[in-house]
Parts: structure tokens; sequence; C-alpha cells
């Protein structure tokens, strides 16, 4: 993994937590006949979230989310179309230029994902990679050179939805401490993204300061990361559950998100007064 698509994939896929639960046969069996429901109100379409992406001392990239304002029907269902993007500043471009586009369509009942679209650009790395799930029987198609199909575990996310699915999540009881897990596929595999609780915080920005949740992703050790826990992440403490910062250190510099701009939240965001 090249360290600056961290910048665009920190705020979608490691801003990644739910609780973990052991699943009975009886409701898996269950999972695969009917999709769930989840009433929410923590985000809505036209939502935009705007980051600023620092690598060391230099201003390094934007990153944005961004739910599109109309609705999309697939498969007889509606969901709502997000786009990510991330996109290299300034000195950047020179030596490693980084234009990604990320898209997720995500059911607006059962808030998990129909189809998925990445396409990266980065220095001279190129990927373009089309995912379709079939959420009623836990499978995957993954449409790149060729095409190939994955068993999949019941609501199951793909790395962008499962930032909208945790915003659904009620984090007021969450204790010191506490491990939270969710599966995704990423990379035509499951992967079962952990993050821990350390509490609540204020958080300083350029936006004012803010009521935060802190958490620690559990990263991969000695690809990009040196340690397991070099990630801290910081989203607001109110209905939204927004990522306001995120820091990490890599094995190369580091690097930290702030959110600088933001439109059609739910809900004003939670400011120290």
């Amino acid at each position: 993994m090249r360290p600056l698509s961290i910048i665009f994939i920190a705020v979608s896929s490691l801003c990644i937590f739910a609780f973990s639960s052991d699943t009975s046969e009886e409701q898996k069996a269950l999972d695969l006949a009917s999709l769930r429901s989840i009433d929410f109100s923590s985000f809505r379409k036209g939502e935009v979230l705007e980051y600023d992406a620092s690598y060391g001392m230099f201003n390094a990239a934007k990153a944005t989310l961004e739910i599109q304002p109309q609705s999309v029907t697939l498969n007889s269902r509606s969901t709502m179309h997000v786009v990510g993007k991330a996109k290299s500043l300034g000195t950047f471009n020179w030596f490693f230029k980084v234009e990604d586009r990320y898209e997720t369509y995500i059911d607006e009942e059962a808030v998990l994902p129909w189809k998925f679209v990445r396409h990266v650009r980065e220095g001279g790395y190129k990927l373009d990679r089309g995912i379709t799930f079939d959420q009623f029987n836990s499978k995957a198609v993954v449409i790149q050179k060729d095409t190939g199909t994955y068993k999949l575990e019941p609501n199951t996310q793909d790395m962008l939805s499962a930032f909208y699915y945790v915003r659904t999540l009620d984090l007021q009881n969450a204790k010191i401490g506490q491990t939270y897990v969710v599966n995704t596929f990423f990379d035509k595999e499951m992967y079962p993204m952990k993050i821990k609780y350390l509490g609540k915080e204020e958080i300083e920005t350029d936006l004012g300061e803010f009521n935060c949740l802190k958490f620690r992703p559990i990263v991969e050790k000695g690809r990009v990361f040196k340690e397991e826990e070099d990630m801290t992440l910081w989203i607001s403490d109110d209905a939204n559950k927004v990522p306001i910062r995120l820091e990490t250190d890599l094995l190369i510099g580091s690097i930290k998100l702030d959110l600088v701009k933001f439109k059609n939240l739910s809900a004003p965001l939670n400011e120290v007064k």
C-alpha cells in the first residue's frame, strides 16, 4: 500500500467500528433470507465532508466524501450514491501525483452496499475495480481484468459504506478499552477491522474546538505502519459521528487529516462553548 493512499482510506475504511458478536447458524440463515432494517438520522443525501491532509510539515492532499442529492435504484432497492475523492496538492504532484475516486451505492434501509467502484491513480500505479454485492446470498462479484465470485459474511460492508454504517450506531455506552469489530470486503477478501475506544477528548482545529470520542484503530504492522496502534481517530461526540481528526505514524513520516469544511449535516457539530 502506498503511503499517500492512506489519506483517503483513513477517512473511509479506517474509521470503522461496530459491535462484535458471535453469529449463530440460525441468525445467519435469517440474514440470508432477508435484509436488515436500520432507522438512522446521522447522515442524509447532500452531505459533504472535506478534509485537508498533511504529510509531515507539507500540505499533501485534499479528501472529500459526498452523498449525492438523488437516490439511485439498484436491484429494485433505493440507494444512496456516495463518492469519495482524494487528490494530491502542491509539491506532491511533482513526484507522486494522487487522484483517486471511490464510489459506493448504499441501501437506504439496510445500510449495505450493492455496488462499489475503485478508480486509483497514484504515481505510475493504476487500478480500476468494480464489485457487485448480492446481499441476499452473501456473495460478491469482483470485476477487474477478470471476474471472480467470493463468499461473504452476512451484512458485509465495503470500505466506504462501512464508514456510513457505523454512524448509525449508538456509541454513548462505549466503555474505555472496549474493542469493536466489523467485517468488510476489501481487495478480494474478508477483512475484520478492529478499533479500540479510548474515551472522550476536546479537539481544537481551524474550524473550532469540538467534543470528540477518541478511538485507536488496530492496523497491520510492517507494511505501512510501525506498530499496530500507530493511528488515532477522533469523531464528533454528537448525532453526526463524523471524523474530526486522524493522526498516524508511518514507516516513513506521519499523516494528519483534519475536517475543514462540511455541508448538510443532520445536526450541529458538538462545539465546545
